[in-house]
């Protein structure tokens, strides 16, 4: 890479983009790399600030900062996500399709203590929309070492992939509403339209509800009965605090489910339950969800129906992020709800 006067760069061929900011107009490369430079160009590269420029003469074990970003690009992302073209010596992540944002902050981590190397994403965990920037990766200096790019393809190898959207798939939903004030018709059922509306927006259906008392064997039979005619995720709602009469978890358990945990570290959303029978995940919800826009429901439930897998190690790591401020106006997942370390 060999420095140039501008004033005597005519027909030299410009190694690296070079970035014009206009403060509230614009923001991006005035020249790409390989331009050609001409007459009438030296005037507005010395307004940009530019006296001198690269010309590109690589060595043979030096890599240029837009291929740089694009082999650590397609290195890190699996299905779901594509990349900008490289600008500016920047390739940012764009998710190809809807579904749960996967990240693997430890890959992540590894390759930022490289010297010279930047990977910054949006925190993981959530549903995105097909069409989103998520992230983007770069190098510092203009040109790197080659061995350099292979180390950070050797990690995204180990840990691939570091960055990919899994689809959430249908499910058709089981409900069980427990509670006797429901059952005996003292007050109406308030849960059933809240989840309908969301199991919708996540793409599923709702095979039926059955609203059923108090009692052990009635939660049971309510959830056989719904995995017998199909139900492949059950939800059940109500009974799940520490009075005498919430006998919800008896009933999960009798009905042969295995609880991985009951108690969550988020509020709001404490109360929360999940466990699993043969492989059909079932999830206790506390009251809140009828009355809060986000809650345990929105950082759990969107994972199962991606068949994403939730350990107890995994529920506990959310109590750090695990407050939600309550803020006026909702703004999640723009917001550090559920996304601890």
């Amino acid at each position: 890479m060999q420095i140039v006067s501008v004033k005597k760069a005519i027909g030299l061929v410009l190694g690296h983009d070079i970035t014009e900011i206009i403060p509230g107009k614009f923001k991006g490369a005035a020249f790409k790399k390989g331009h050609i430079i001409q007459e009438n160009d030296i005037d507005r590269l010395l307004d940009i600030g530019k006296q001198n420029i690269y010309v590109l003469d690589l060595a043979e074990d030096l890599i240029h900062e837009n291929e740089a970003a694009q082999r650590m690009a397609e290195a890190a992302i699996g299905p779901g996500v594509e990349l900008s073209e490289p600008s500016e010596g920047k390739v940012e992540f764009i998710t190809s399709t809807s579904g749960l944002l996967k990240i693997n902050p430890r890959a992540l981590e590894q390759i930022n203590l490289l010297d010279g190397i930047m990977f910054a994403t949006v925190h993981g965990g959530h549903p995105v929309p097909k069409g989103q920037k998520i992230g983007g990766t770069r190098i510092i200096p203009l040109v790197i070492e080659k061995r350099e790019i292979e180390r950070v393809e050797g990690i995204c190898k180990s840990f691939y992939p570091v960055i990919t959207v899994k689809p959430i798939k249908p499910h058709t939903i089981g409900i069980v509403t427990t509670g006797s004030e429901i059952y005996h018709n003292r007050i109406e059922d308030k849960f059933g339209p809240v989840l309908r509306q969301k199991f919708n927006a996540l793409g599923s259906q709702i095979l039926r509800q059955i609203i059923v008392d108090d009692d052990v064997d009635m939660i049971a039979g309510a959830i056989q009965t719904l995995i017998n005619e199909g139900a492949d995720f059950i939800a059940t709602t109500g009974g799940m605090s520490v009075d005498p009469d919430d006998v919800t978890p008896s009933g999960i358990k009798a009905a042969g489910g295995t609880i991985v945990t009951h108690g969550a570290p988020t509020l709001p959303g404490a109360m929360f339950l999940m466990a699993h029978i043969n492989g059909i995940p079932i999830v206790g919800l506390p009251a809140c969800i009828m009355y809060v826009r986000t809650s345990i429901f929105e950082l759990i439930v969107p994972r199962l129906l991606a068949n994403d897998p939730i350990s107890r190690t995994d529920i506990a790591r959310l109590g750090y992020g695990g407050y939600c401020m309550s803020c006026d106006e909702c703004l999640y997942p723009k917001c550090g709800f559920g996304k601890g370390n």
